[in-house]
């Protein structure tokens, strides 16, 4: 009997000691190689490997310590995937909240107005806060894998600055813009002015990113759309050089001259009536909203001032004059 009790009181021991140990173990501060230090936690790892990632990246303690305490809290299965940050002074107590609570970093990325997706893409690709599951992927297959069904990915996209986790999907940054757009478009077009000649939200879409990039100056974005919006409706082309400029692609060398607005594809609004194919870039709200609701006047035409500015005029004389004046030399007239 008294063997049975001196057992059971070492067994009592044993374990307050280890409680004892566990809870110091969890409490104490946890010197770190440097600080801040940040880690990366890979989706679908259990707590030992992570455990094992994290005293790799400079957390001081013995990863069998760490994967003890949390599947002694209940917590081992909890881990959320991520990028973390952590500073001096942290316990493992601490750090395994912030892990099961997900409390990742968090980094950014900004989408531009009047930029093509493929200065986004760029953009995203040279970005190392975000894991690049889109390489290789050509664009229709990526608009497949956001959900998207349109075949063409130019102005899908919305400019905005968007937070993210680090080492997030860079097509889960390309969803959510899309999404992003998709609402706004919807809305605009369910209250847009019942007058617009569009027949439907594509092409309002199209007509925005036109806007977008004919605009020096936002105070003469809704005009520039009345102008537009006055050629469609009375049959004019929009005798555009950005559309033309997108035609080009690559072999665009930052010079327009005359022979390529006299040569004929699908996006050169000098030799073709209507609305190009696509949208020429990505359109911000404002653009959108512009073409949604464009002011009533008479103006089919408006040459830019050489300040960001243009002049707006009613007839072709009245448009030529404002061209010798502003720009005899430059040419951009439209």
């Amino acid at each position: 009997m008294r063997l049975v009790l001196r057992l059971f009181f070492l067994v009592l021991l044993a374990a307050a000691a280890f409680l004892g140990w566990m809870a110091w173990f969890a409490f104490m501060p946890t010197p770190l190689a440097s600080t801040p230090l940040e880690f990366d936690i890979r989706p679908g790892i259990g707590l030992r490997v992570a455990a094992r990632q994290i005293t790799e990246a400079g957390v001081d303690f013995a990863p069998w310590q760490f994967s003890w305490l949390g599947r002694f809290a209940g917590k081992a299965a909890d881990i959320k995937a991520g990028s973390y940050e952590i500073s001096a002074g942290i316990t493992p107590w601490d750090l395994l909240n912030k892990l099961t609570r997900g409390d990742v970093t968090q980094a950014e990325i900004v989408l531009v107005e009047g930029k093509t997706f493929h200065q986004f893409r760029e953009v995203l690709d040279a970005d190392s806060n975000v894991h690049h599951d889109s390489t290789g992927l050509t664009d229709a297959d990526l608009l497949v894998r956001i959900g998207a069904t349109e075949v063409h990915p130019e102005g899908l996209f919305f400019p905005d600055t968007y937070l993210f986790a680090k080492q997030s999907s860079d097509l889960d940054v390309l969803r959510r813009a899309y999404r992003a757009m998709q609402r706004r478009l919807a809305s605009e077009w369910e209250n847009r002015d019942p007058s617009v000649p569009y027949e439907n939200i594509y092409q309002a879409l199209i007509m925005a990113s036109i806007v977008e990039k004919e605009t020096g100056r936002a105070a003469d974005r809704p005009m520039v759309a009345a102008v537009f919006t006055n050629r469609i409706e009375r049959g004019m082309p929009l005798q555009t050089d950005p559309t033309v400029i997108y035609g080009l692609g690559d072999s665009f060398d930052g010079n327009l001259r005359k022979r390529d607005l006299i040569t004929d594809n699908a996006y050169n609004t000098y030799t073709r009536g209507g609305l190009p194919p696509t949208p020429i870039a990505m359109p911000g709200l404002a653009s959108i909203q512009a073409v949604m609701h464009p002011p009533p006047t008479d103006k089919l035409y408006f040459v830019a001032r050489g300040d960001g500015s243009s002049v707006f005029s009613r007839t072709l004389e009245e448009h030529n004059r404002a061209v010798a004046r502003y720009q005899k030399k430059t040419g951009g007239s439209q």
